[in-house]
């Protein structure tokens, strides 16, 4: 046990000093300051912006308008647009835009942004006129010297993440406590690590990188938050770290970011593969791995009062005294932080609040908590035999058939079949029924009740139900010309699949439906 608390008083000592050290050299960010005045001096480089697309028309077209506004020589980028399964009408914004470059991915269902990439990587590999990539995601916003500060930026690193900005108007108080310590994480943690030369973590949302190394790696890996991580450490291994620049700056609606942290199970594992390859000759890998570690606010208030009061009545390898001065030099490192961080009197408040939150969410997620949560809220248990499929839709919503972006969930269990319909937080299950298309029609009528229509192929004028036998009827026909008119076979599709032609049909008896169809 003595050997035990040793270890965690030099771990915690270690960590301590190198925060007081972030957060004293925070304090002088001219550097960056430096960077952004002269960032229209700097030669251009060639640069590809690509943007990934699933549903995002109206950022979307925001977003290429502020492309057109750059201050940057319009010969020197080139815009490419991925448009994943978008059933909003999102190609509508390119029909006149031969400046933009489109890929429309369609009829595959939606790939995701990690496949979607790779396939425009695939393409642009032997394209010798990109020096670089800027990576941005379609729901963010972007000034008029965006491109010009990634130019000034990729003079000194080759792989950048930049700063997201979030309006918090419109946040739960929840949200506004994590909003608070992620603007405090970028605004100190991840700028004083730059400042020190040190990697971090990318970020697919804003991310730039020089086409030589995508081609020595041979991809991106933009799956989930984890992956990032453990791309920023391959990254790392090869001698380009990622760094983090705050005058890259993107802003993104609150309703379209989602909170994240890499897992700590995929930390613990990344650090054990990662450890045995560390080499002397490369200390920013070594670095980056043993950044892994990183203790949280709990764990250092839990060591330093273990350690304090076994040091006050018990012999320890250190006196007391110099257990709490360390305690209160890690104090001290905090206030200090704060001085730059750029946080209001409020948010320094919620910062306050975080540990309570991780807490919180912590004993939520543990799991026999977990198990209790599932057992309670029975509706949103998937007994074992249930099956599932989510798929992403888009609601017309009003009589200006607005689109608004939804999730439908097919649920079959003990023989039954309901649907759950998601949107932000609310969500409405149907009654368990025997079909399929039936759990659809109540849906429908539901959402009918209040003038919203889904964007599925069930609820288009050119579908038309066919019976197959199947006791679900999730098959039917299409009667549109899309893609093409020259095609005179049936087009088969099924009930929940969508496409740019999609056309409102009228809700109907289901058992009309059928009577009609099989008069025909």
């Amino acid at each position: 046990m003595e050997v035990i608390l040793d270890i965690l008083y030099v771990y915690v000592v270690l960590y301590t000093l190198f925060f007081l050290a972030l957060a004293i050299r925070n304090l002088n960010d001219k550097p960056f300051k430096r960077e952004r005045r002269l960032s229209q001096y700097d030669e251009k480089e060639n640069l590809a912006v690509v943007i990934y697309a699933h549903n995002n028309k109206g950022t979307l077209a925001q977003l290429i308008n502020q492309l057109k506004l750059q201050d940057y020589p319009i010969d020197n980028f080139k815009v490419f647009v991925l448009l994943d399964n978008c059933c909003d009408g999102s190609e509508e914004l390119f029909t006149r835009e031969p400046f933009i470059k489109v890929i429309n991915i369609q009829n595959v269902g939606t790939i995701g942004k990690d496949q979607a990439v790779s396939m425009l990587l695939e393409r642009l590999t032997n394209d010798q006129s990109i020096d670089s990539y800027v990576f941005v995601d379609a729901d963010r916003s972007i000034p008029s010297d965006f491109l010009s500060t990634v130019n000034s930026a990729l003079t000194r690193n080759s792989a950048i993440s930049g700063e997201t900005l979030m309006l918090t108007e419109n946040l739960g108080p929840v949200d506004k406590i994590k909003a608070a310590y992620q603007k405090y994480h970028m605004n100190f943690l991840r700028q004083a690590r730059s400042l020190f030369g040190l990697a971090a973590r990318a970020d697919s949302g804003v991310f730039i990188i020089r086409k030589d190394i995508v081609d020595q790696v041979g991809e991106v890996d933009f799956k989930d938050i984890n992956t990032e991580l453990k791309y920023s450490l391959l990254l790392s291994k090869i001698g380009f770290p990622c760094t983090y620049n705050p005058n890259i700056q993107t802003y993104v609606d609150t309703l379209n970011y989602e909170f994240k942290q890499p897992r700590l199970s995929v930390r613990m594992n990344l650090f054990k593969n990662c450890f045995r390859q560390i080499r002397l000759k490369n200390l920013a890998f070594a670095e980056h791995t043993f950044s892994l570690l990183y203790p949280n606010f709990w764990l250092l208030l839990f060591v330093y009062a273990w350690v304090m009061k076994h040091s006050y009545n018990y012999y320890f390898f250190v006196d007391f005294k110099i257990v709490l001065f360390s305690f209160i030099l890690l104090a001290v490192g905090f206030g200090i932080s704060l001085i730059n961080a750029k946080l209001s009197l409020l948010e320094m408040v919620r910062l306050g609040l975080y540990p309570i939150y991780s807490i919180c969410h912590i004993v939520k997620h543990f799991p026999p908590i977990r198990a209790i949560r599932n057992r309670l809220a029975k509706r949103e248990e998937l007994p074992e035999g249930t099956e599932k499929l989510a798929v992403d839709v888009m609601v017309l919503a009003g009589k200006n058939q607005t689109h608004i972006p939804c999730r439908l969930e097919f649920i079959s269990e003990s023989g039954l079949a309901k649907i759950k319909f998601v949107y932000k937080n609310k969500k409405y299950i149907t009654q368990s029924h025997l079909r399929m298309i039936d759990a659809l029609q109540e849906l429908k009528l539901k959402l009918n009740e209040y003038n919203f229509i889904i964007k599925i192929c069930s609820c288009c004028e050119h579908f038309k139900s066919c019976p197959d036998g199947s006791r679900n009827m999730l098959k039917g026909t299409c009667s549109c010309d899309f893609p093409s008119p020259a095609l005179n076979e049936t087009k088969e599709t099924l009930i929940w699949n969508s496409c740019t032609e999609f056309k409102p049909g009228k809700v109907e008896n289901f058992m009309a439906e059928m009577s009609e169809n099989s008069q025909e």
